[in-house]
């Protein structure tokens, strides 16, 4: 088909409630695996204009150690999570410092995870450690 090679990334860092609205009302049922491509930023940039020595990685490690905490405690798990090294096909303009996969049961727990009062106190440090992601959800085929 033509014109399918032409193919805009836009990282994002703030979800919409749009956004998963929408993922949850596709019904999909069982496992969901979370795949999360990171670009993080060279130095953690907080909202609230606070100094910090930290990287973006760095912030961002502050961020998913908790969330696996929470994934592992309502029955997911951290499925894998590497640098990337290389982008062996396709083309971006930048590609992602690194990919992460987590699994949660069901969709609404991804939800309910990441809605949660507590997630947003120490989301602070998702958001000054990230320059951008992609987030695709994933299910086993039949």
């Amino acid at each position: 088909m033509e014109g399918r090679n032409e193919v805009q990334v836009n990282n994002q860092v703030i979800r919409t409630d749009e956004g998963l609205q929408a993922f949850v009302g596709r019904g999909i049922e069982g496992p969901q695996a979370m795949v999360h491509l990171l670009r993080f930023r060279d130095r953690a940039g907080y909202s609230d204009g606070h100094e910090s020595d930290l990287t973006g990685a760095q912030a961002y490690a502050l961020y998913r150690e908790r969330l696996v905490d929470q994934v592992t405690a309502a029955g997911g798990r951290l499925v894998f999570r590497g640098a990337v090294r290389h982008l062996v096909l396709g083309q971006v303009e930048e590609p992602w410092d690194e990919v992460m996969v987590l699994e949660f049961p069901y969709a609404q727990t991804f939800v309910d995870i990441i809605s949660a009062p507590q997630t947003a106190e120490w989301g602070t440090h998702r958001r000054a450690g990230l320059d951008g992601q992609l987030l695709i959800a994933a299910t086993a085929h039949d």
